[in-house]
């Protein structure tokens, strides 16, 4: 195998009927193993008026190991929390990942609380994935000046393990996406369609917390103190902006993420700037996580089916929940699960070929794009 393929294994949950927790869609979901073996789903689930919470669903599997579909186990999380809801009766909890975390021997999900000052990222903590406990907003260090802490942001994930910051100390990592005045894709589209690498898109981050890797207290996390931007828009289909997607998983070849970007669909005759996102790949280094080994030059998925161009946000394929296969043996396998139009989930297989294809992408200065 040459490449990263995605292979298409179906449609997981769509909205179940009569259900007034999912009358505007179900998506976005983290994906986990439980101590007992299961895989579990923790979708966003949409009622009427945006108002999310995180369900927890178990998959279902055929004799040849495919996921076919969901049993649904209730609600992991609501809005409850100040951080969560606004004065109009609104608030969400959103877009859920799941990671163990090794050195804590917890399960740690990063959501993205909806509150009245904009999208932070929040913090729960859980043994088993059925009772969870929130640890609050995610604090930082200031970032040249800047109070990351006022600043909106999602798409957050936690690496399993801790790994060396740039200095070289092994600290707790997360991947995140802050939303910075004047970088969402509505505000850049009307930018030039070729330009140099433009870190005012909004991009991928990768923030350190230092952690005493004895003694842990895992309900303390402390604050994020040292920032760098990982990768940002280079390629045409991600020109808009990028993202992270699933949490970061070891392969033979470094960390694996799939990422989402967003870039314009031509419509002619047509003022109206239409959006697509797409699912590329990344790979970060093991021994330097914020070195990248590869990068998608084309997305890896695209909306293509009616589910994936017609729903509550048209055209978007959006990864979010990654589960490798050591449970059939293929550790080189792993199904991707994503959001379908914001409505539906998705699941698609990707399998690792044997070498890191060549036509990497890196932020190299001066990238035309």
């Amino acid at each position: 195998m040459s490449g990263f393929k995605l292979q298409r294994l179906g449609m997981m949950m769509e909205p179940e009927p009569g259900n007034p927790n999912e009358v505007e869609g179900v998506l976005n979901p983290a994906a986990v193993r439980g101590p007992d073996g299961h895989l579990y789903l923790f979708p966003r689930l949409v009622a009427k008026g945006n108002y999310s919470r995180i369900g927890i669903a178990r998959v279902r599997f055929n004799e040849a190991g495919d996921p076919t579909g969901v049993e649904r186990l209730g609600i992991a999380l609501e809005p409850e929390a100040d951080y969560e809801r606004r004065p109009d009766g609104g608030g969400g909890c959103e877009d859920p990942r799941v990671t163990y975390v090794e050195p804590l021997q917890r399960y740690i999900m990063s959501y993205t609380a909806f509150s009245p000052q904009g999208p932070r990222i929040a913090l729960a903590i859980s043994e088993d994935l059925f009772h969870w406990g929130r640890l609050g907003l995610a604090t930082y260090a200031h970032w040249h000046g800047i109070e990351l802490g006022n600043v909106d942001d999602k798409d957050a994930s936690l690496f399993p393990v801790a790994i060396p910051n740039p200095s070289g100390h092994l600290e707790l990592a997360m991947l995140h996406r802050p939303l910075f005045p004047g970088t969402r894709p509505e505000e850049t589209v009307c930018g030039p369609t070729s330009r140099e690498v433009d870190l005012d898109r909004e991009s991928i981050w990768i923030s350190y917390c230092p952690m005493a890797l004895k003694g842990l207290d895992p309900h303390r996390l402390g604050r994020f103190t040292s920032h760098h931007r990982l990768a940002t828009p280079v390629s045409p289909w991600e020109r808009l902006k990028i993202g992270a997607g699933t949490p970061p998983i070891m392969t033979r070849h470094g960390w694996l993420i799939l990422y989402h970007g967003v870039s314009e669909i031509p419509q002619p005759n047509d003022s109206e700037h239409h959006l697509r996102y797409s699912a590329g790949v990344m790979v970060l280094s093991k021994e330097h996580p914020q070195a990248i080994r590869y990068r998608s030059a084309e997305p890896v998925l695209t909306p293509e089916l009616p589910e994936e161009c017609h729903g509550t946000v048209a055209h978007v394929v959006f990864p979010t929940g990654i589960d490798r296969r050591d449970d059939l043996g293929a550790p080189d396998r792993f199904d991707v699960y994503y959001g379908m139009a914001d409505n539906r989930i998705g699941a698609a297989r990707l399998d690792i070929p044997d070498e890191l294809p060549p036509e990497a992408v890196a932020n190299a200065p001066g990238v035309k794009v």
